[in-house]
């Protein structure tokens, strides 16, 4: 059961009514143009970029939206739309075209790839309207507002949500946006940013949630855990009942955000969910972190964040708070490097750069915002019609494959038949090392300690998309050095080990692994 937020939405609009008088005498840059790059988990897993590289276009209506998708060579060409205006039900239409799969009422993006949606001049709202991703990877959303969007009542769109992804969606980044609603879901309202069904590699940043029953979800049901490693970071929750987000399985990082004024929970990591959670932000709010509604548990690694007038229930059947003490109750690698703000002006930075038209702003990582960077990402090579595999074959990084040194050597778990350790270092993907069953661990080791900062596992030919969870870890300690989904280049923290693995926790088929290159830097 949730209340509605009716009345609590009426008693903050003379509040939300102040903040907009004076937003807009102060001047702000206009985005022209997508800025900066994709940061947290949707920098993996061969990064998005969006339409970086493409033709660029302007859209004021969502009709011209989707015929700009539908005028592409097809469905991967890179492209660039640039949105102004107000886009709603009564400007947004069905387009149809080889390169497109669109309906009317709803901004669809699917089944296609290589996209960036971004607002541009005077703003872009999409009232009432909510963007749909389904079947889709590599897209940017940028510096647009999406409110009022219903899933009851009417005018309905997107199932009531703000933003939605679902069935097989990878590397998603949503960037200086505004999502709002104007209640609960008795009023018609659902989530504001919801994954599930196979939704992975997506980054959440510098953005506003607020006036919702409901902030988030990652994974429809319990038994829905194939979505994950996703990034929420300097954004701003307020005045949301809960979700914010609700994850079930999967791994999630919030660093850096500031919440406002939750009224039921917060972070509900559930289902076997992994979350890292550090130098946030809680205030004036109740039951920010912990697993709530179900017994099936989740855990968290908690560190550096501050709890302003936070209130905690007690431990119950379905009720599990992480407080009034937070203490970690796993431990999750991040593979990706990121700059971390003190969580004391957290609030001050957040108000300062997130949300749409604050002229897609950053923080340096010391408190201060400073303007993006003025470079646009370089193309990428157009995906396929239909999804690839979750990961691609990496380029070769730069500097010496520490796996082919004088000294080098690789042992494992069982193999299979036909097999060998030494083939995962033999600089070939003609040859490969395979576990006796689906899971198993394949290891690097030297003579002496050696400084490893990236690995790149490539599978052979044929056989990409085999491998599932897996996990890098240092022989020496035990210590998780990464974890993730598929094979590709992974980077972490210089360590100096003697022997490193790579624990194949689940796998499709029999799981291959042509080479194991390590790498300083």
């Amino acid at each position: 059961m949730r209340r509605p937020v009716a009345l609590r939405l009426q008693a903050v609009a003379a509040t939300a009514v102040v903040g907009v008088a004076v937003a807009v005498t102060v001047p702000t840059p206009q985005a022209s143009a997508a800025a900066g790059a994709a940061t947290g988990f949707a920098s993996q897993n061969g990064g998005t970029t969006g339409g970086a590289g493409g033709q660029t276009v302007r859209a004021t209506t969502g009709t011209a939206i989707h015929t700009a998708l539908c005028n592409r060579a097809s469905s991967s060409t890179p492209i660039i739309i640039e949105v102004s205006g107000t886009i709603n039900h009564g400007n947004t239409a069905k387009v149809s075209g080889p390169s497109c799969n669109t309906a009317a009422g709803v901004i669809e993006l699917k089944q296609i790839s290589n996209v960036t949606l971004v607002g541009v001049g005077g703003g872009a709202v999409f009232d009432q309207l909510g963007i749909h991703i389904r079947d889709s990877r590599n897209i940017i959303i940028q510096n647009v507002t999406v409110r009022n969007v219903k899933k009851s009542g009417s005018p309905t769109s997107n199932g009531g949500d703000a933003v939605g992804m679902e069935s097989t969606v990878r590397n998603i980044w949503v960037d200086h946006v505004t999502l709002e609603a104007s209640g609960g879901e008795a009023e018609g309202f659902d989530g504001l940013f919801d994954m599930k069904d196979d939704t992975q590699y997506v980054t959440l940043s510098y953005s506003i949630l607020r006036n919702s029953g409901r902030g988030g979800l990652i994974g429809s049901s319990e038994s829905d855990r194939s979505n994950g490693f996703v990034t929420f970071d300097h954004n701003l929750y307020e005045n949301i009942d809960s979700r914010t987000p609700l994850l079930r399985g999967g791994v999630a990082h919030m660093y850096n955000n500031h919440y406002s004024g939750l009224h039921e929970s917060g972070i509900n990591s559930r289902a076997g969910a992994r979350a890292k959670v550090e130098n946030n932000y809680f205030r004036n709010s109740k039951d920010v972190l912990g697993t709530f509604y179900t017994n099936e548990r989740g855990t968290w690694q908690v560190a550096g964040n501050i709890f302003d007038n936070v209130t905690w229930s007690a431990t119950g059947n379905e009720n599990y708070p992480a407080g009034p003490n937070p203490t970690s109750t796993t431990t999750v690698g991040i593979p990706y490097s990121y700059r971390l703000d003190g969580a004391s002006c957290v609030p001050d930075i957040v108000r300062q750069t997130a949300g749409a038209n604050t002229g897609l702003r950053v923080s340096d990582g010391g408190c201060t915002p400073q303007s993006p960077p003025p470079t646009t990402p370089a193309p990428t090579t157009p995906a396929p019609t239909t999804p690839p595999p979750t990961t691609t074959s990496p380029p070769p990084p730069s500097g010496t494959n520490l796996s082919l040194a004088s000294g080098a050597g690789a042992d494992g778990s069982s193999k299979a038949d036909g097999t060998s350790y030494g083939n995962v270092r033999d600089g070939s993907l003609g040859t490969y090392w395979s576990p006796s069953g689906s899971t198993g661990t394949i290891s690097i080791k030297w003579g002496s300690a050696t400084t490893v900062s990236r690995v790149v596992v490539r599978e052979p030919s044929g056989t990409q998309g085999s491998i599932g969870s897996w996990q890098l870890v240092n022989n020496d300690t035990g210590a998780v050095l990464a974890s993730g989904t598929g094979a590709g280049a992974v980077s972490f923290a210089a360590t100096s080990l003697k022997k490193i693995n790579f624990k194949i926790n689940s796998s499709s088929g029999t799981p291959r692994v042509g080479e194991f290159e390590t790498y300083a830097g």
